[in-house]
């Protein structure tokens, strides 16, 4: 079995003020062009490895009922079984991961989408190949499927790096957008009447609630002096600071009392209120 993890998401999410994402308009809900692009390679898969090795490709989400349009349309392309976990929207990443993990226990393979487009942490498939205890090829940017047991990808690193992964059994694997575009369902396909299974989500305990911020970050404030110059162009020159001197660190050593006291003058001196 080839599993695939898509997340229904809201295509143009809503942020409140301190950042978190509403509840998605199923008007306006679907998946992310990295998830469409995990469901192309697990197609890609059964089809490469369909002469040797026969897989069936599942295809599972959690969310509420209107997450199922999005399973239909995943059975229209060419999934064998789709598996919805019924829970509420906004459910912590390790929850969801488990939730799926669950459903993933008989996949020789997984693919998920490297991000999504409410929160974006991408945490989702690193927490399933930890439930699964399978190996991670995360944030890959090509894949070269020659085989079930021979398969190589190219993986994103930081600072402008590649990785090449073999990718084997028992692998959580997660693509960016770019590296393949979801196939057109067939006509027939769409207008078929599809089964979805419905699987019972866990209830949500007090302690997996992700506690709110009070209030969103800022930073403190500083005290500045007026601008000083006879002119515009002084005034700006004095905002800018262009014309001054660098100045360079100071070492003192002091005992811890003074220091503090030290540390407490200079940011006073820089206009930060220290009451």
């Amino acid at each position: 079995m080839i599993g695939v993890c898509l997340k229904w998401v809201d295509q143009r999410p809503e942020f409140d003020a301190l950042g978190v994402p509403a509840s998605p308009d199923a008007r306006f809900a679907g998946i992310s062009a990295a998830d469409r692009a995990a469901l192309e390679w697990a197609l890609r898969c059964r089809d490469a490895w369909a002469a040797t090795t026969p897989h069936d490709v599942v295809v599972i989400t959690v969310g509420p009922p209107e997450a199922n349009a999005t399973l239909r349309d995943a059975l229209s392309a060419g999934a064998t079984r789709a598996i919805r976990i019924d829970l509420p929207f906004g459910a912590p990443s390790h929850i969801v991961a488990s939730c799926l993990a669950t459903q993933l226990t008989g996949a020789s393979l997984v693919w998920c989408g490297d991000y999504s487009l409410d929160r974006g942490t991408g945490s989702v498939p690193a927490f399933i190949a930890g439930e699964l205890g399978f190996a991670q090829a995360l944030g890959l940017v090509d894949i070269d499927l020659r085989s079930a047991t021979n398969t190589t990808a190219l993986r994103r690193l930081d600072g402008g790096r590649r990785e090449r992964l073999a990718i084997a059994d028992k692998t959580v694997a997660s693509v960016e957008g770019s590296t393949a575009m979801l196939r057109r369902a067939p006509l027939r396909a769409m207008l078929e009447q599809q089964h979805i299974d419905i699987a019972a989500g866990p209830v949500p305990m007090a302690s997996d609630v992700v506690p709110m911020l009070a209030r969103p970050y800022r930073p403190r404030p500083r005290v500045l002096s007026a601008p000083a110059g006879a002119n515009a162009f002084e005034r700006v020159r004095s905002i800018t600071a262009v014309h001054a001197e660098v100045a360079h660190g100071e070492t003192i050593v002091l005992d811890p009392a003074a220091a503090a006291a030290r540390i407490i003058d200079t940011l006073r001196d820089w206009g930060y209120p220290t009451h």
